[in-house]
């Protein structure tokens, strides 16, 4: 059995930051949106997710990333998105670029947050 997602997680003191690797799809979709959206219930709920080692998503993965966008926002918090050119040109094709907040950078996504 392999594992398509692997990831860790640091919190510091306003937001916590989740770096992921591996694919994001309809197999590791359930328990990627699970385990993240658990983590945002428990806060601090500005999160940032980088994902520029992940090798694929596909519109699972896209679909769980609206969702915890949304969780984020409800819980007062925010969700940014550090990519790779692969993850940007997929959430280009359905134009979401804007509604996922992507980022070029981890310090980019911290400066987003701290405004």
């Amino acid at each position: 059995m392999t594992v398509s997602l692997r990831g860790t997680r640091e919190v510091r003191k306003n937001y916590q930051i989740f770096r992921l690797a591996g694919l994001l799809d309809a197999f590791s979709e359930p328990t990627f949106r699970k385990v993240i959206g658990n983590f945002i219930d428990e806060g601090p709920y500005h999160a940032i997710l980088v994902l520029s080692q992940i090798d694929f998503i596909d519109s699972s993965g896209l679909g769980a990333l609206v969702q915890l966008v949304k969780k984020a926002q409800t819980a007062g918090g925010s969700l940014q998105i550090v990519t790779n050119a692969r993850v940007t040109q997929t959430v280009k094709l359905v134009r979401l670029e804007k509604f996922l907040s992507l980022q070029p950078s981890v310090e980019a996504a911290i400066e987003n947050i701290e405004k």
